[in-house]
């Protein structure tokens, strides 16, 4: 765990860095997001500055790049927090170019995520990374060639959950801070101080993004943290500690499933006021703040469980 100080501070340090100098410069370039007409609670952030992730996420990248020192799976981790960010960047750069809320079509974000998603169960299959641990029993089960769409499934999950998660104040950020830092104390190695390098960064952006926000992460940061959460569980084999310390993500994507699948069931008629399920929360007249807070501890809560006991 010394080891892993140090890397939390210094990615603290460069985020809060790269934060304050991002905003005024987001400002200035007039990067501001575009909020959904039909979320009326925020119509009020309409123009607050986007594409916040490249400012945590790059501070985090490179922090643990420069402690890598070689490492093969921390390399494949970085490429694939950078490649998703890079697919984020490009949906916001769309919406922005074109003042809608629409960016990539989602045949293209799938076609995207999947081709990574891809390369990586591949290489995993290949070098041998195909045993799954089970929670709390102590056991573990060879996929073998199952690994492959498997770790498929794992990351379009992940990335499409943690997306949707990212829609209040403080929400995604916050969820994946808990997130992060638990599972740097679950693993060792490499992959551990990529964690805390991660939740460093996350802590200082959480500044700016608390509510009322400075700043939105964007896709560009909500995409690199699904890949992060993705390929993480995936090399270190804990990919069902994931919907455990992740449950807020989970809750995210199955409440959209949810309402989709019931509301063309039946006809048109909804389960939740509004989905994904932290807006059904505000529409019920919870405060943002209330709800990224809850959401928070409950992953923080899973998260000393798996510690504990698992």
């Amino acid at each position: 765990m010394k080891g892993n100080i140090p890397v939390f501070l210094a990615s603290f340090a460069l985020s809060l860095l790269f934060c304050g100098g991002l905003i005024p410069l987001l400002k200035r370039r007039r990067v501001g997001q575009n909020i959904l007409s039909y979320v009326k609670e925020h119509e009020s952030k309409g123009g607050t500055p986007t594409m916040g992730g490249l400012a945590f996420i790059g501070a985090a990248s490179i922090v643990a790049f420069f402690c890598s020192e070689g490492d093969r799976l921390l390399s494949v981790s970085l490429a694939v927090g950078v490649g998703y960010l890079l697919v984020g960047f490009l949906d916001d750069f769309i919406k922005i170019k074109t003042g809608n809320n629409l960016g990539l079509r989602a045949y293209q974000k799938i076609l995207f995520q999947i081709s990574i998603a891809l390369i990586v169960s591949a290489f995993c299959y290949k070098i041998g990374l195909t045993e799954l641990q089970i929670p709390f029993l102590k056991k573990s089960v060879d996929l073998k060639i199952w690994s492959i769409p498997y770790h498929i499934f794992v990351f379009l999950a992940a990335v499409n959950c943690v997306n949707l998660t990212d829609g209040l104040d403080g929400l995604a950020a916050g969820v994946s801070l808990s997130y992060f830092t638990c599972f740097g104390f679950l693993l060792a190695g490499s992959l551990s101080s990529l964690c805390f390098c991660l939740s460093g960064a996350i802590a200082a952006y959480l500044i700016f993004n608390v509510s009322r926000a400075s700043v939105f992460m964007g896709d560009t940061g909500s995409l690199s943290l699904g890949g992060f959460v993705a390929i993480v569980s995936i090399l270190s084999g804990k990919t069902l500690y994931l919907p455990i310390i992740g449950l807020p993500f989970v809750l995210s994507g199955l409440s959209v499933i949810i309402q989709v699948a019931y509301f063309k069931l039946s006809g048109g008629k909804r389960v939740f006021l509004m989905a994904p399920l932290h807006h059904h929360f505000q529409k019920k007249g919870f405060a943002e703040s209330k709800i990224s807070y809850c959401y928070f501890l409950i992953s923080l809560i899973l998260g000393l469980v798996c510690l504990v006991w698992g």
